[in-house]
């Protein structure tokens, strides 16, 4: 099954340059294109992955992300921008994104990507996941003190802090992928964070992993 995206995106050449790729990519479905969050909100489709650029005319993209989370919620949406500053990082990665990519990125690491995003994974940018990294060691609050992962969710997370995807994951511990992201809720929730990348730096952060 094709892997469905969606592009939220104001610059036409980029636009259309981006979804001409996955429209003439096999294993890619192009599901939408958009100029801004307004015009997406009328007529996104349920996709696997939506790019989402941040500096949109009319709503921001990262303040669009908690409701687009909230209406897609299997939905990967991830940043695809020119900003590489930590405000921007940091501020995507806490509104829950899924990843965060540059636009000078690759088609072909693109294209990678998306298919890691698909599978649960955190697509990022190098130099913007040194970064991210980073500032969640700063800036992330501690967890509760009553946080208590299972045996079980503590290794699912050690498993997505080594690289991994859901996918993975799935076929590494014998289990579903729909019981990779039941326990990724339970840890999210446990954790009060809300994106794989905030899981990720908090685990190392706090000596979860």
């Amino acid at each position: 099954m094709p892997i469905r995206v969606a592009i939220i995106e104001d610059h036409d050449d980029f636009r259309e340059g981006l979804y001409h790729l996955f429209k003439t990519t096999e294993g890619f479905q192009a599901a939408g294109k958009y100029s801004s969050v307004e015009e997406a909100r009328r007529s996104l489709p349920e996709v696997d992955v939506l790019l989402l650029d941040i500096g949109l005319t009319g709503q921001s993209g990262i303040d669009a992300i908690p409701e687009l989370k909230k209406r897609h919620p299997k939905t990967s949406v991830v940043m695809l921008t020119v900003f590489d500053d930590d405000r921007n990082i940091l501020r995507a990665i806490q509104a829950g994104a899924d990843g965060y990519l540059l636009k000078k990125t690759p088609p072909a690491l693109l294209l990678r990507a998306v298919e890691d995003a698909a599978a649960g994974g955190m697509p990022m940018t190098p130099f913007v996941a040194r970064q991210a990294l980073e500032l969640f060691k700063r800036f992330s609050p501690a967890p509760p003190s009553d946080v208590a992962l299972t045996p079980r969710e503590i290794e699912v997370l050690t498993l997505l802090v080594q690289g991994m995807n859901y996918t993975m994951i799935a076929e590494k511990l014998f289990i579903s992928f729909e019981t990779v992201r039941n326990h990724f809720r339970h840890i999210y929730e446990k954790l009060q964070v809300h994106s794989k990348a905030e899981a990720v730096a908090k685990a190392i952060k706090q000596g979860l992993v």
